[in-house]
């Protein structure tokens, strides 16, 4: 059997409603939010738990909600979320978190290269975009290694820490990806 949604390190699946427990520890790590996006207010269990609940149900849309386990141990180590799909023209966005204590392992690596081979070879999408703030120097890293193109940044757009960030914009078309990923272009 061959699972389209596993790598050699991790294997992707739908959220779980059981799975509210952890993003709601997730939550509580105001330093990982604020790589994110901002940091956020107190949330609530009960807020976690429906969030879980309602993510878990199928999308009606290419948008996606994945958790992110590693396959040596089963452990949830981090999410990752497709959005802003256009069917029409053809490109998608992700956001991405790997906890601390699992990063540096290649789970987000896998974790992107998974989502754009489904949505390039499955979906026909044509292109994939990352947002990342300026100050998030490992996640600038990991997008200029796996090969995307650094496409401009918008200035002063993300504000968190007391700080003002550039978002900086990266691509990567599909005709780019199969040329750099050969093995997963064209793996069935």
């Amino acid at each position: 059997m061959t699972n389209r949604w596993q790598g050699r390190v991790v294997r992707l699946r739908a959220v779980d409603p059981e799975d509210w427990e952890a993003h709601y520890h997730w939550d509580q790590d105001s330093e990982m939010s604020g790589r994110l996006d901002f940091v956020w207010p107190p949330t609530s269990r009960a807020r976690a738990r429906r969030w879980a609940e309602e993510t878990s149900r199928q999308p009606d849309d290419d948008n996606l909600a994945l958790e992110i386990e590693a396959l040596e141990s089963g452990a949830l180590v981090g999410h990752i979320g497709v959005h802003d799909s256009d069917r029409r023209i053809g490109s998608f966005s992700y956001g991405l978190a790997v906890l601390p204590e699992h990063q540096r392992r290649g789970y987000a690596s896998e974790a992107i290269l998974l989502v754009a081979r489904y949505f390039f070879q499955e979906l026909r999408y044509q292109k994939v975009n990352a947002q990342v703030h300026s100050d998030n120097t490992p996640s600038l890293a990991l997008h200029e290694k796996l090969g995307f193109a650094r496409e401009g940044a918008l200035r002063r757009m993300v504000y968190t820490g007391g700080q003002f960030y550039d978002l900086m914009c990266f691509g990567m078309t599909a005709e780019e990806f199969a040329a750099r990923y050969p093995e997963l272009a064209s793996a069935r």
